[in-house]
């Protein structure tokens, strides 16, 4: 049996996410940030923080969960474009694209996300898997014999350190950014109905 958890520290848990995500958006640097940054900015002990969380990876899941959530129930049971009942090669552009969206939307965070494969591999990582394994299958249902690899590939695309390197020392727009993943997504499968 499971305790509930208590209304302060249920507070503090609010608050620390809170803290982390406004830290995590406007850092320079983070990599940088520490649990105590975190703490100090949230007004809770580093104690209350490690209780809550476990880790600084802990934490960066957290509230990776909090941003990927609702893309993942979108994609699980949503309406088309994301949804199941959305032909695969237009479902298969649409997730993409609302990955990019989302890595651009968060930059910083989805840094300190993928920075966690220093100790697992990226490609090891459930959330990695879980996007790929749906494309994989995307892909099959399209007809392609290498949808494994061309899932990784297509996957490459929207990898957190290469979104930061061409939206921010690049400074390539959003606008532009999407539309090449689009034409990307048809050099490999194709126009959509075509």
């Amino acid at each position: 049996m499971t305790r509930a958890e208590r209304s302060d520290a249920a507070r503090n848990r609010a608050a620390v996410l809170v803290a982390a995500d406004d830290l995590f958006a406007t850092s320079t640097e983070p990599a940088r940030l520490s649990m105590e940054d975190v703490a100090a900015a949230a007004g809770v002990g580093k104690g209350t923080l490690f209780r809550a969380f476990g880790s600084r990876a802990g934490l960066i899941h957290a509230l990776w969960e909090r941003r990927i959530e609702p893309l993942r129930r979108a994609i699980e049971e949503g309406p088309p474009p994301l949804g199941p009942a959305t032909e695969p090669r237009r479902r298969a552009g649409a997730i993409l694209d609302a990955i990019l969206v989302l890595k651009l939307d968060n930059r910083h965070l989805t840094l300190a996300v993928e920075e966690r494969s220093s100790t697992t591999s990226l490609y090891q990582q459930p959330e990695y898997q879980w996007v790929h394994g749906l494309l994989r299958e995307l892909l099959r249902e399209t007809g392609r014999d290498d949808s494994e690899l061309l899932a990784h590939l297509l996957l490459a695309a929207v990898r957190a350190d290469l979104v930061d390197h061409l939206a921010g020392y690049r400074g390539i727009s959003r606008r532009r950014l999407r539309a090449a993943l689009a034409d990307a997504v048809d050099t490999f499968l194709g126009r959509p109905g075509g």
